[in-house]
């Protein structure tokens, strides 16, 4: 029964990945040269994207979200709840058809928890890759700055010339930061937000610099050479530290991940071995304090291993 359930749920999740990777795209043709009695599409692209259009519906209606609309904006994904849906249920069927497939249906379970929940997870490394980045970035960002403004540019127009000679995420905050300046905001506003939005406390350092020189004058362009000597030398510092703390940091994480590497082997190579762990009440107390001390114990690896100066 395993054996045929297990690609039975593939094949389900195969056709539930499908949905995304058929929907019609940006068409061809442009609208005008279309005759207006002709559907756009095929009857599979279209009913992909009613699925997808009556799934993101369901996600309005009840207000359901996988992962917070601004997390995604931050980390860059244009994608919808629908389509995070769809992916995330596609690989939770996909990993509980593999753990039938091998004969176990607990792991198969555990597998299919971890793999729905993995978006936010992957939403948020993926965010800590873009704050990065953009730190990396600044120093580059800098110099356009500066040179901007010795060529006569206002600060808006160098944030903008920025912005486009820029990679990302530093291209995206940058015209951010201009759009919504045009729109009416303050500028100090907006380069705030920036700072907060990409947790950078070098980037306060120039806002800072940019309003104070607002209020009383002078050369921004040499403030900004100043403010970034500061960040070079914050930057090999902070390299140095992080080269130190490598071994700590790499400690920890085989200690969090070595009982759960154990348990999943063990339910791999000997499932009957498991089996009182979680059909014996003493084995879901067991399961339970071992949660609360891994939990205890991750947090206080981390508090460990986290350096601030």
């Amino acid at each position: 029964m395993e054996l045929i359930l297990g690609p039975a749920l593939m094949l389900a999740a195969g056709g539930a990945a499908s949905i995304l990777a058929i929907r019609p795209g940006h068409a061809s043709l442009p609208l005008s040269r279309r005759r207006p009695d002709t559907p756009s599409g095929s009857l599979m692209e279209r009913a992909a994207a009613g699925a997808t259009a009556a799934l993101h519906g369901w996600f309005d209606r009840h207000r359901l979200r996988l992962v917070a609309p601004e997390k995604l904006d931050l980390a860059g994904l244009r994608i919808g709840q629908a389509e995070l849906a769809i992916l995330a249920g596609a690989g939770a069927l996909v990993s509980l058809a593999a753990g039938l497939i091998l004969g176990s249906l607990p792991l198969g379970i555990l597998l299919a928890l971890v793999v729905f929940l993995a978006p936010r997870l992957a939403v948020g490394l993926r965010i800590a890759k873009r704050r990065k980045a953009f730190g990396e970035q600044l120093d580059s960002m800098l110099h356009l700055l500066s040179g901007g403004l010795r060529a006569g540019h206002s600060i808006l127009r160098a944030i903008d010339a920025a912005a486009a000679e820029s990679p990302e995420p530093t291209a995206h905050e940058m015209r951010r930061i201009v759009r919504d300046t045009a729109l009416g905001r303050d500028l100090l506003e907006s380069l705030e937000e920036t700072a907060a939005r990409m947790e950078s406390e070098d980037f306060v350092w120039i806002a800072q610099a940019i309003q104070i020189n607002r209020q009383v004058g002078g050369n921004l362009a040499e403030v900004l050479d100043q403010v970034n000597e500061t960040i070079r030398e914050r930057g090999e510092i902070k390299g140095h530290i992080a080269a130190l703390a490598a071994e700590g940091k790499f400690s920890a994480y085989i200690l969090m991940a070595l009982p759960l590497g154990i348990v999943m082997f063990l339910m791999v190579a000997n499932p009957t071995y498991m089996t009182p762990m979680y059909t014996h009440p003493l084995g879901w107390a067991m399961i339970a304090a071992s949660a609360v001390l891994m939990t205890i114990g991750g947090l206080w690896l981390r508090k460990l291993i986290a350096i601030r100066f």
